[in-house]
């Protein structure tokens, strides 16, 4: 089939058939996990921020082909999750600014987006790791260049992309050597060589079979507050042009959206003159549900500093809240989107914001929220909820966004934190066999030790942690019994008697044990 040019439902059509065929494969990424623990969720991250992306377009989708890049980018920034979600909102990113105001797109426009999106997503990372899905997508945008170079046809674009994501998936374990010892290859990677199959698969589909209901996703905020005044509301006509209102309100203000259709939009705007919006709009309709609202009252009204956490398990959540935290349901195996966090920001109606993550695979996420926020937003990377907690009890709410910032990052930094969890697979990693069921102890992604017995891995991990240090927490999760961690503390107490043990409910699911050692 020669398609030499792509238009604006077409290229949603495709993005949805992405989306079937990656939720096709999505348990089998998240199957793919280097560490045999059951927190593997690459594919269902990658699944949700294409799904945001998909859902942001809206229906029916527009002509103009970026038009719809821009809205799936604004869907997946603000629904990425987990690493390999924030990563893909990247790559989608770059096809919105290399497709911007244009109405249909050649091989080589497609070409020059993939290649935008895989050196936007290599920025994103602060040490770039090859044999990720970092390579595999630049390896199938370099294919797409080469193939743009021979061809207009777009089947011949995606076959070569596809052809060059396989083979570098099948390159990762050779380029990652613990992809090669745990016999895994790169979810991340087989991820978006699944998105590429389904774009493949979906170019002889009809763009009218595409379907699926609006979702309004607002315009990323810049973090500053430049306006006044928050301005939304519907308005209601014929032969209403989006594009066109577009353009009269855009000299007006900032974090302009206009969704909907040729009867009925919906507008969101800031500006400093809702009155002149509001006529502009007269002007092509009429208006329901005005809503304006002074973002500056409002930010005056605001505390100081205020702290968000993703957490996970009841005793943490209340541990969390008691500190004054406002809280967002997450962690392993569940990371929250950054539109999840940006809620979580505006709810603390506090100026500042302390971001702790709390999980390795939520970090880059709440990067990417911190950007979207309205308001200054300081991200402490917490690796596990103990070091998040640590980093906590160091707040004062009565301190800056900055003193506390300091503060915090000094707290979280004097601990190490390691997880205690089972095997879910047979495997081979870092020169050890472990086998299903097998206890693990692990230091982020430092295997410290294995075994058959809960308690012989947590002696073998303390003794390899504890020098140095003088407390040592241990949070029990959900299927452990009070006093099973009695007795362990007991041992511990035996064997360590320089450190000060302490137990505390955590309430985690999938790790037995978390331990905190100051």
């Amino acid at each position: 089939m020669l398609v030499e040019r792509i238009d604006g439902p077409l290229f949603a059509s495709l993005l949805r058939q992405a989306l079937d065929w990656l939720e096709k494969y999505r348990e089998e990424i998240d199957r793919l996990n280097v560490f045999p623990v059951p927190d593997g969720d690459t594919g269902s991250n990658m699944c949700a921020t294409l799904a945001a992306a998909v859902a942001a377009i809206g229906q029916p989708p527009p002509s103009a082909i970026g038009e719809v890049a821009t809205r799936a980018a604004e869907g997946a920034l603000l629904g990425a999750r987990g690493n390999s979600g924030v990563i893909l909102s990247q790559v989608i990113r770059g096809f919105a600014q290399a497709l911007a105001g244009k109405e249909t797109a050649t091989v080589e426009d497609i070409a020059r987006a993939l290649d935008l999106g895989a050196r936007l997503a290599y920025q994103t990372v602060d040490r770039p790791t090859e044999g990720t899905i970092l390579t595999v997508v630049r390896e199938a945008a370099k294919e797409a260049e080469e193939v743009a170079q021979r061809s207009r046809n777009l089947l011949r674009l995606l076959v070569g992309s596809l052809r060059a994501a396989a083979a570098t998936v099948a390159e990762t374990p050779k380029l990652l050597p613990l992809l090669q010892e745990a016999g895994v290859v790169d979810a991340g990677g087989r991820g978006f060589a699944a998105i590429l199959e389904g774009m493949r698969r979906g170019i002889g589909a009809s763009s009218s079979s595409f379907s699926l209901p609006a979702k309004e996703f607002p315009r990323p905020a810049s973090g500053r507050l430049s306006s006044t005044y928050c301005t939304e509301f519907v308005l209601r006509g014929e032969k209403l042009d989006a594009e066109e209102l577009k353009r009269v309100l855009a000299p007006l203000g900032e974090s302009l959206l206009v969704v909907g259709d040729q009867q009925l939009l919906k507008v969101h705007i800031h500006t400093d003159h809702p009155g002149l919006v509001l006529e502009e709009a007269l002007k092509r309709g009429s208006l329901y549900d005005i809503k304006i609202d002074n973002m500056r009252q409002q930010v005056e009204k605001r505390t100081k500093t205020g702290v968000v956490a993703v957490v996970q398990g009841d005793g943490f959540a209340t541990l969390f809240r008691q500190l004054g935290a406002v809280l967002v349901e997450g962690g392993a195996t569940m990371n929250p989107s950054a539109n999840d966090l940006v809620k979580a920001i505006s709810a603390t109606e506090a100026a500042g914001v302390l971001l702790l993550p709390n999980h390795p695979n939520v970090v880059l996420t709440a990067e990417l929220a911190k950007e979207l926020a309205d308001r200054e937003v300081r991200v402490i990377p917490t690796a596990s909820q103990p070091q998040g907690l640590r980093a906590l009890l160091a707040f004062d709410q009565n301190k800056d966004l900055e003193e506390n910032y300091r503060n915090m990052q000094e707290a979280a930094g004097g601990t190490i934190t390691a997880c205690i969890t089972q095997a879910v697979r047979s495997t081979r990693l870092e020169g050890r066999e472990i086998r299903e069921g097998d206890f693990l102890a692990l230091e982020q992604d430092k295997l410290l030790a294995v075994g058959s017995e809960l308690e012989g891995v947590v002696l073998k991990a303390v003794t390899l942690l504890a020098d140095g240090r003088e407390i040592l927490t241990l949070f029990w999760g959900k299927d452990l019994q009070r006093e099973e961690v009695e007795a362990l503390a007991s041992r511990l107490a035996a064997t360590f008697p320089q450190l000060e043990i302490e137990i505390q409910y955590g309430g985690q699911p999938h790790y037995p044990l978390l331990l905190l050692l100051e």
